[in-house]
C-alpha cells in the first residue's frame, strides 16, 4: 500500500495528468503544496501538454484539505501565512495556467480540497463527492479558498458550506450549485469520461482555449495580493488557543 506522499505528472496524448497523494486522507502539507503548485505551473509551459488532469490517488477521498499534524506545528503568524501561502499560490498556479485544467474527484473533498475543485476549469465527479467546508469548525474560516469557491458557486451557496461546517453537502447539490458539471456512479466511468473529454480538447486549438480560459478568469487578477491578505488572516487565527484544543 503507497504510504509515501508525492505530487507526479504523467504526459501522454497531449494530456498532462497531475496525481497528488497523502496517507492521511490525501491531506495537504506544505511541501505537497509546493510541489503541487510547481507542477501545475510546469505543466502550463510544457508544449507537449494541451489540457491537464489534477486528480488524487485512493478511492473515496478526494482531498481532506490541510494537514492537522503540520497546523499544530505553526507557532508564529509567519509560519501560518507561510503554510495557508501554500493553498494561495495553488490556487493562482491553476488561475494562471493557460492550459484548461480538468479536475478528477473521486471522493471527499473538505477544507482547502473544495478551493482546489473550484480552482480548476471543469470538474467531474463521482456521486461520492461530497464537499464541506470545515474550516470555522476549527476556529479558523475558509478564507484562502473562499474567493475560488464564491467564483464558482456564488455567495449564497459559499456561505451556507462555510456556515454549515460541520455538514457534508451531496455530490448532487454541488453539481446543482455549478461546481461540479456532471457525477458518475464508478470511479471508472468518472475516468472514462475524463480521458474523453480531455482526448477532444487536446484536438481544439491551444490559443483558442488559451483566450477562452482568460475571459473565464476575468476580474481574478488581484488574487495574488488579495490570497495574501486571506493567508495572513488565516496564520494568525490558528494560533489561537480555540484552534490548538480543537485540532488536538
Amino acid at each position: 500500500m503507497e504510504n509515501k506522499p508525492y505530487v507526479n505528472i504523467e504526459v501522454a496524448n497531449s494530456m498532462g495528468m497531475i496525481t497528488f497523494y497523502h496517507p492521511s486522507h490525501n491531506s495537504l502539507p506544505g511541501d505537497i503544496l509546493a510541489k503541487l503548485a510547481q507542477t501545475i505551473t510546469e505543466a502550463g509551459k510544457n508544449d507537449a501538454i494541451k489540457v491537464i488532469v489534477l486528480k488524487s490517488a485512493g478511492d473515496r477521498v478526494f482531498c481532506a484539505g490541510a494537514n492537522f499534524k503540520e497546523l499544530l506545528a505553526i507557532n508564529s503568524i509567519e509560519e501560518g501565512r507561510q503554510f495557508f501561502s501554500g493553498f494561495a499560490k495553488v490556487i493562482n498556479s491553476c488561475r494562471k495556467c493557460p492550459k484548461l485544467i480538468i479536475g478528477r474527484i473521486q471522493g471527499k473533498a473538505v477544507g482547502g480540497g473544495v478551493g482546489l475543485a473550484a480552482a480548476v476549469d471543469y470538474c467531474l465527479a463521482t456521486k461520492y463527492a461530497s464537499v464541506k467546508l470545515s474550516e470555522l469548525n476549527i476556529g479558523i474560516g475558509p478564507f484562502v479558498v473562499g474567493p475560488a469557491v464564491e467564483r464558482k458557486i456564488g455567495v449564497s451557496a459559499m456561505s451556507q458550506l462555510a456556515i454549515n461546517a460541520d455538514t457534508f453537502q451531496t455530490a448532487e447539490w454541488v453539481r446543482e450549485k455549478g461546481l461540479y458539471t456532471e457525477i458518475f456512479d464508478t470511479t471508472e466511468e468518472l475516468d472514462n469520461a475524463v480521458v474523453e473529454l480531455s482526448l477532444k480538447l487536446a484536438k481544439y486549438n491551444p490559443k483558442a482555449m488559451q483566450l477562452l480560459k482568460t475571459t473565464f478568469w476575468k476580474g481574478t487578477e488581484d488574487w495574488d495580493k488579495l490570497l495574501a491578505v486571506r493567508a495572513e488572516i488565516s496564520g494568525e487565527l490558528v494560533l489561537s488557543d480555540f484552534t490548538k484544543e480543537k485540532l488536538k
